[in-house]
């Protein structure tokens, strides 16, 4: 009886500790305040700034590389996660320990190893670091996490399927676009909306791959805003509509989950 209620306490605690800090940032993004913290009367002035132009270009530009590189590195993640998932799935005996374990290694390494290594291979090929290195950095450390969410679709589904396309005269191509894919498909949407919010949330890697010509993303803004004193109130209500936005997209990804596997019972 103890060991229960201890579980669920430590279980209540760790969820307040997780979403006590957006609770407060959703609160107060209902003042006009510039301090968080500060109440200073209910008002919907922030979210009018931030849909009406009263905000900063750069935080609008930020706002749009963050969408866009998020959205680019997602699609060609999952494509890259999807396909590398099925190879590896393929594979046998030490061969396919060998590959899964260096799939897993960017997933163990802290993001600020990850961001120096990029930072130093882009420098010793010579690349001037931009839009298009933050976009290959995101890509590479996004695939590994679509390989782990295809991977066990690959093991429920039936492997005898690619077979039988092959026998009746499917090309390899065709039976993994006809086939395999739509088999996977809720592994890779899963992997998609996995790469497309790590995207968003990445840091480390961002700062040391964007160079100094000047692009942003909304972390690297964030970062800099802070530096000068404080940050911008705005954020608030932006930090808020994005925290709802994946929380509806996952639960209408679950909900969709769970209605394919009871018509599948």
């Amino acid at each position: 009886m103890m060991k229960k209620i201890f579980a669920q306490a430590y279980l209540w605690v760790l969820l307040i500790l997780l979403y006590a800090p957006i609770i407060i940032i959703a609160v107060f993004s209902f003042t006009e305040a510039k301090v968080l913290g500060n109440w200073t009367g209910f008002s919907t002035a922030l979210y009018h700034n931030l849909f009406t132009g009263g905000v900063s270009n750069s935080l609008i530009r930020a706002l749009e590389n963050t969408i866009v590189i998020g959205l680019l590195a997602a699609f060609f993640s999952t494509f890259l996660g999807a396909v590398s998932a099925v190879g590896i799935y393929n594979l046998h005996g030490r061969k396919k320990r060998a590959v899964t374990f260096v799939n897993d290694i960017p997933m163990l390494n802290p993001d600020i190893i990850t961001g120096i290594s990029l930072f130093v291979l882009f420098v010793a090929l010579g690349i001037t670091q931009g839009y298009v290195t933050v976009l290959l950095a995101h890509i590479s450390f996004c695939t590994p996490y679509v390989v782990l969410s295809v991977m066990p679709r690959l093991r429920q589904m039936n492997p005898n399927v690619y077979e039988a396309a092959l026998d009746l005269g499917a090309t390899p191509s065709q039976a993994l676009r006809k086939v395999i894919f739509p088999q996977i498909r809720p592994g890779m949407v899963s992997g998609f909306i996995l790469a497309f919010t790590l995207s968003l949330d990445d840091f480390a890697v961002t700062l040391f791959t964007k160079g100094n010509g000047g692009l942003d993303t909304l972390s690297t803004y964030i970062y800099a805003d802070a530096r000068k004193g404080g940050l911008t109130p705005e954020l608030r209500p932006l930090m808020t509509i994005i925290f709802l936005t994946v929380l509806i997209l996952l639960i209408v990804v679950n909900v969709r989950t769970s209605r394919a596997a009871g018509e599948r019972k």
